[in-house]
């Protein structure tokens, strides 16, 4: 029932989404558009509660309630941006809006980009693995929390990938190649109202 529930979810999710922007800003109504998409965080709280029921209920713990846990630690997370970045396409497409912003590739900014990308996973995983803890006391000595400690680890495994990822592109920034954004040949540009080849 858990992953029914998890697989729900999700589609919910999705289907919130779309709806809220497609409400938002192809039937003009932003205000029901908005109404929708703050029903969102509700799926998680049905998940949680319905998972706590079933683990207060006797059931015995194994990796569905780990995977209800994860799932939720990440929507937590990835939940508003991802409707950000469907949000200004949306818009872009439908509204007149500015174009999105492709994520920088090289030095600096590239590096601030994947260490604010590693932290969101990092809380994520924070998050999960905070809620399969409160599993394991809620289930206490009563069963075998194996697989919740085995979820726990794997999302310190996540973590640290991403440590290490964030680390090297921190300490061996992504340069420039050359010739990249240096203006072609035969290519006009408007300098302070005069034109530049």
């Amino acid at each position: 029932m858990i992953v029914a529930l998890v697989v729900a979810c999700e589609v919910a999710f999705w289907v919130l989404l779309l709806a809220g922007l497609a409400l938002r800003y192809l039937a003009k109504m932003p205000r029901l558009g908005a109404a929708v998409l703050l029903c969102e965080p509700l799926l998680e709280v049905v998940l949680l509660v319905v998972t706590v029921i079933d683990l207060r209920g006797g059931a015995q713990p194994d990796w569905k309630h780990g995977l209800a846990a994860v799932y939720i630690g990440f929507t937590v997370v990835m939940a508003h941006r991802t409707l950000r970045w469907l949000d200004v396409r949306f818009a872009h497409r439908y509204a007149g809006g500015p174009a999105p912003v492709k994520p920088p590739k090289y030095g600096w900014e590239r590096t601030k980009f994947e260490l604010q990308s590693a932290g969101r996973w990092i809380l994520a995983c924070a998050i999960a693995a905070g809620l399969l803890q409160g599993a394991v006391w809620l289930v206490g000595d009563s069963g075998d929390v194996s697989s919740l400690r085995g979820w726990q680890m794997r999302m310190g495994v996540v973590a640290m990938i991403n440590v290490i990822i964030a680390g090297s592109y921190t300490l061996f920034p992504k340069k420039e190649p050359e010739g990249v954004g240096a203006r072609e040949p035969g290519r006009v540009e408007r300098v302070g109202g005069f034109t530049k080849r």
